[in-house]
């Protein structure tokens, strides 16, 4: 099954590795062994702030490196290498025993990780799944540690989110999380994630299931060639919705990925604030937020190549006016492009683009709108939009 030949249209951009900004940039975050290795040998850790890191093994370079003002969160290390580096002036948060995740981490989360154990045991056993269980444990107790450690953890992801990011043209996909598998919908999301990809943009999603997924599906199918897409839209149609079994749904989407290993790179953004909608695999970089205001909001922050928006319900009509208050006021600067599929849907059964339309007249961002009929017409709207200056 397995076709690595090249696509008609160019090669979808590969995302970059999580740390690969930190070899091109004079920073002070230490996210990896190796990092820690190349500045340790300057003989100096001042003023880093070292994340995440298992320094067990570099007891003798913690014990005569310069650590005056630096930052060790969430790093093992042995305990006269920490009474050391605290006494050369170092601030250290110890690792957090028993949490299902850890909230200093230094990149962003991929599929495999989030999903450990499925094969074996489950969804219910999966580091996503217990991490989620946490969640609901610990959200209402009223406990100022575990809302901490939350808060700590949503800004580490947001750290790594903008590192991973960093240069590229993003675009957001919006739409609803019902849309099942072997539908129209979904094919026509999964063809739009492919072509935008195909184009050298960064696709971005709310990282979840049904138009979410299958955006993302579509950027992992962008290298290969064309049939590779329709044989995966046939095979996931076997398991359409991850109800009533996560495992099955989710082990469905691993073997799309083992059979056509080394697909195209795309961002997910989701969140355990929506923990029964589990994470879609397809997703090479994936951002998951306790809060789930600060993932919409940064998933549309981050959308400066447009967004895309598909046929959904209440969470889709709120995503449009999140995303339309900015430009509106043009507080994140120049307006950025916004794309309507479905004129039925979006002016009759829920009528936003007439408001949207209200909104923007006489403003910039008159020019960065638009309403299409078919999925199949957004890519070239959104081109025709972000060639397009605001008036």
């Amino acid at each position: 099954m397995q076709s690595n030949s090249q696509p008609p249209a160019s090669r979808s951009p590969r995302a970059h590795d999580d740390h690969d900004d930190h070899d091109d940039h004079d920073d002070r975050e230490i996210e990896s062994l190796e990092e820690f290795d190349r500045v340790v040998a300057s003989g100096s850790l001042a003023g880093h702030r070292v994340q995440s890191v298992d320094l067990t093994d570099r007891t003798f370079a913690l014990l005569s490196a310069d650590t005056t003002e630096s930052v060790f969160l969430g790093c093992v290390m042995e305990p006269d290498a920490a009474a050391k580096i605290r006494a050369g002036g170092a601030l250290v948060f110890p690792p957090v025993p028993g949490l299902p995740f850890d909230p200093y981490r230094g990149g962003l989360y991929g599929p495999d990780e989030l999903f450990e154990g499925l094969a074996d045991a489950g969804f219910d056993a999966t580091p996503d799944a217990r991490t989620y269980r946490w969640y609901q444990e610990t959200k209402s107790d009223g406990d100022i540690f575990a809302s901490m450690l939350r808060s700590i953890h949503d800004d580490a992801v947001s750290d790594a989110l903008d590192e991973h990011l960093a240069g590229a043209q993003v675009v957001g996909i919006m739409g609803g999380h019902a849309l099942e598998r072997g539908s129209a919908a979904y094919a026509g999301a999964a063809r739009l994630g492919r072509r935008l990809a195909r184009d050298g943009l960064t696709v971005a999603t709310g990282g979840g299931p049904g138009a979410m997924e299958a955006a993302n599906l579509g950027a992992y199918a962008a290298p290969f060639e064309d049939g590779m897409l329709d044989s995966a839209l046939e095979l996931l149609a076997k398991t359409p919705h991850f109800t009533p079994s996560v495992t099955d749904w989710a082990q469905a989407a691993f073997e799309i990925r083992h059979s056509w290993p080394g697909g195209g790179a795309s961002a997910g953004i989701p969140t355990w604030f929506y923990g029964h909608e589990p994470p879609n695999a397809f997703a090479s970089h994936i951002a998951k937020y306790f809060i789930n205001a600060v993932r919409e909001d940064g998933l549309l922050a981050r959308s400066r190549a447009g967004v895309v928006f598909l046929p959904g319900a209440a969470g889709t009509v709120q995503e449009i006016f999140d995303n339309a208050t900015p430009n509106y006021y043009q507080s994140r600067g120049e307006p950025t492009p916004m794309v309507l599929v479905d004129r039925e849907h979006w002016t009759e059964k829920l009528p936003t683009w007439p408001l949207l339309q209200a909104l923007a007249a006489d403003r910039p961002m008159a020019a960065r709108i638009a309403l299409v009929d078919s999925v199949d017409e957004a890519p070239d709207a959104l081109a025709r939009l972000r060639a397009q200056a605001p008036s």
